[in-house]
């Protein structure tokens, strides 16, 4: 009984907070539903779906209407219904006592309300940027509309139709929108606290505003000295006009280098360019951008240094187009006196030719081409241009080759016309027209005098040395199948007679051969013959010899008993045997062979 009394009463002093508590949660519950819609109602005036992207069509209850789910509208607004809700039940739990619920709830519920303060205050600030921004735009757009920029330009010398008012002054309060809202940034995450965030992005913007003052010093710059630039353009080309330098330029003919312009207009942007050149240079420093503007001025140095340089070659490439000028009028009377044109219509250059290509003229117009070339070669040394310079000295060197070529050419094609007529005089048909070998005559002097000049010229010559021989050639080739062809029958009996004089030099050989074999074999004869009768001589010499050996004996042997001694004889007198066999082997001698 005590207990449920106790229990009873614990509820009854429960009841009031527990009444409380859903009085709490309901009202927290119509208000939370009010918020939200009054959350969602605002956004909606704001356009906030259409700002983000989410577009939606038909009118709002309409059947035509199609929405999202979860569009931003619906969950901002739903984030403040719980949000209201969660008060609503941390007042609850408060009321009733239950700390081990309230105290994580509380947490919680400091942390968003932290945040949401937060938020609240970085859209306020947000919400005053956009509104200053948007004043700002506003002003500019009003002030841009009511100044009257094209008469501005009509005043500076451009056409009124080239600027577009409302494109630019929109362009420029678009800008300054932005940028206002940039500026607001770095404040907004704070707000939020994203130190992390904010830290670097507001070094970023420091950087970029203390950027701006340079590049607006460096615009002003720019602008001034374009406007000053164009004027002193403008009064000078006025100037020059009225001192009638465009007419002086029409007498010297060098209004026909300026083509749709005039030289007053042309030395006006000259003039132009070089105030242009110390301005930029000028802005850029002023930028103090040292990784863009250190080249950028160094270029613009060097450009600068170069313009006296540029001048002085100008003046030259002027004078040598004057003096070539002058030089060829003296080349054409010269060479026109002296008959070159009349000497080359004899030689067959002149034909149709009109007083603008006779010969004397082509000749002019090399000797003018070539008085330029060397003025331009020397302007391109003044102004240091070594590349260029080594450029066209190496074309006004292989000018000599050229000119050798062109009058390899010409001798050729006199020489051609000259066997043209040559050949036809004397070769004539049956006829009595001029042979067609006079055209073959004419163009292979043509042929050879081409292949001359391309050799002369440098062009190939492996090339062109091998094609001038495969030709040659080939016309040798043809001429002797068309002697072969065509001379058959001649050329048999001239064979048949090499034939018959090759058979009878072979049979004269052969009796040669005989008469040589008989010849050796009466020689062999006669030696052996000579032989034998030597043989026979000596043998009978030896018989001689031992015979009146003996008859000597015979003859000695009387003598030696007989002390008078015989009457000498006179074969014998003085005469030692020794010296009688002496003189029988002397006698031996002509018997030899």
């Amino acid at each position: 009984m005590d207990n449920t009394t106790y229990n009873f009463n614990t509820f009854m002093s429960w009841l009031p907070d527990l009444l409380l508590a859903l009085l709490v949660l309901v009202v927290g519950f119509i208000l939370a539903k009010v918020l939200e819609n009054v959350t969602r109602k605002a956004l909606r005036k704001a356009r906030l779906d259409e700002r983000v992207g989410v577009k939606k069509e038909g009118e709002p209850g309409k059947p035509g209407r199609e929405e999202k789910r979860w569009t931003p509208e619906r969950i901002i607004g739903k984030v403040v219904f719980f949000g209201v809700l969660l008060l609503a039940f941390l007042i609850i739990f408060e009321f009733m006592n239950v700390p081990a619920v309230t105290q994580p709830f509380s947490q919680i519920y400091a942390g968003l309300s932290g945040l949401i303060t937060g938020v609240v205050k970085a859209g306020l600030i947000l919400l005053v940027a956009w509104i200053i921004a948007t004043l700002l735009k506003k002003a500019i757009q009003m002030a841009g509309h009511r100044l009257n920029l094209n008469k501005l330009m009509e005043k500076t010398g451009q056409e009124s139709t080239s600027v577009n008012q409302t494109k630019w002054v929109d362009t420029v309060a678009n800008i300054v929108f932005y940028l206002v809202l940039l500026l607001a940034l770095p404040a907004v995450l704070d707000a939020l606290g994203l130190r992390g965030i904010s830290g670097p992005f507001e070094d970023l913007l420091n950087s970029f505003l203390a950027f701006i003052p340079k590049l607006v010093a460096a615009a002003l710059i720019f602008a001034i000295g374009y406007v000053v630039a164009k004027i002193v353009r403008d009064i000078l080309t006025k100037f020059l006009e009225a001192a009638g330098l465009n007419k002086f330029a029409e007498k010297l003919h060098l209004s026909d280098y300026v083509k749709g312009s005039s030289l007053a207009k042309a030395v006006g942007t000259i003039v132009f360019i070089l105030i242009m050149i110390p301005v930029t240079i000028s802005a850029l420093e002023a930028l103090n951008i040292r990784g863009i503007s250190d080249p950028a001025i160094s270029m613009l140095n060097n450009i600068l240094a170069m313009i006296p340089n540029i001048i002085v070659a100008i003046v030259l490439i002027l004078v040598g187009v004057f003096v070539a000028k002058w030089l060829k009028g003296v080349v054409v009377s010269l060479l026109e006196n002296l008959g070159v044109n009349s000497l080359a219509e004899k030689m067959g250059f002149g034909g149709r030719s009109t007083s603008s290509t006779s010969v004397a003229q082509v000749i002019g117009t090399i000797v003018q081409i070539i008085v330029i070339l060397l003025f331009v070669s020397e302007a391109l040394q003044v102004a240091n241009l070594d590349f260029m310079a080594s450029l066209a000295t190496a074309i006004f060197a292989y000018l000599p080759m050229v000119i050798a070529a062109i009058i390899i050419l010409a001798v050729g094609f006199w020489l051609a016309n000259m066997a043209e007529r040559l050949v036809g005089s004397v070769l004539v048909d049956g006829a009595g027209q001029p042979s067609v070998l006079r055209h073959v005559a004419k163009y292979a002097i043509l042929g050879i005098a081409f292949f001359m000049a391309i050799s002369q010229l440098g062009i190939a010559p492996m090339i062109v040395n091998t094609a001038f021989l495969l030709i040659l050639g080939a016309v040798a080739l043809a001429f002797g199948l068309a002697f072969g062809l065509g001379g058959r029958e001649t050329a048999a009996r001239y064979l048949k007679k090499a034939e018959k004089s090759i058979d009878e030099t072979e049979v004269s050989k052969e009796g040669l051969e005989q008469e040589k074999a008989q010849m050796n074999q009466e020689a062999e004869a006669a030696k052996r013959e000579a032989k034998q009768g030597l043989d026979q001589s000596k043998r009978e010499a030896n018989q001689t010899k031992q015979e009146l050996k003996r008859e000597a004996d015979r003859t000695n042997m009387p003598n030696q008993t007989n002390v008078d001694g015989p009457e000498p004889n006179p074969f014998h007198d003085n005469i030692t045997p020794d010296e009688n066999n002496r003189s029988l082997d002397d006698n031996e001698g002509p018997l030899r062979p």
